[in-house]
């Protein structure tokens, strides 16, 4: 039996996190680009960058037109379940490359984490 509906529309990671991976993936991607990654509009990832630079996680440098981001990876999560924990290694893993494998046949969508 298939779930469909609101409940199956829940991902892992808030968009908080999601455009901090981004931000780590791409540090000098633009907010447009931020978005379009963290499937979100581009209003909210300015929202959102904005709460990530209050808190200390990110950094924004104005470098000609363009903004470039720095992440700070000794940061602890913010949760208290994981507040001994850095986000660096999270980062690190999920801003991670995936590589592409020549035996793997293509898939039509990944699911949604």
């Amino acid at each position: 039996m298939t779930r469909t509906g609101k409940r199956d529309a829940w991902t892992l990671l808030t968009s908080h996190g999601h455009v901090l991976v981004e931000i780590a993936r791409n540090p000098q991607a633009r907010i447009r680009e931020l978005s379009a990654a963290a499937g979100i509009t581009e209003r909210a990832t300015a929202a959102i960058i904005a709460d990530l630079e209050a808190a200390g996680y990110v950094t924004r440098n104005k470098v000609g037109r363009r903004n470039h981001y720095g992440v700070n990876l000794d940061l602890p999560f913010r949760h208290a379940a994981q507040r001994d924990l850095r986000v660096g290694p999270f980062l690190e893993l999920l801003a991670e490359q995936p590589e592409e494998r020549p035996d793997a046949e293509p898939t039509e969508s990944a699911p949604d984490v």
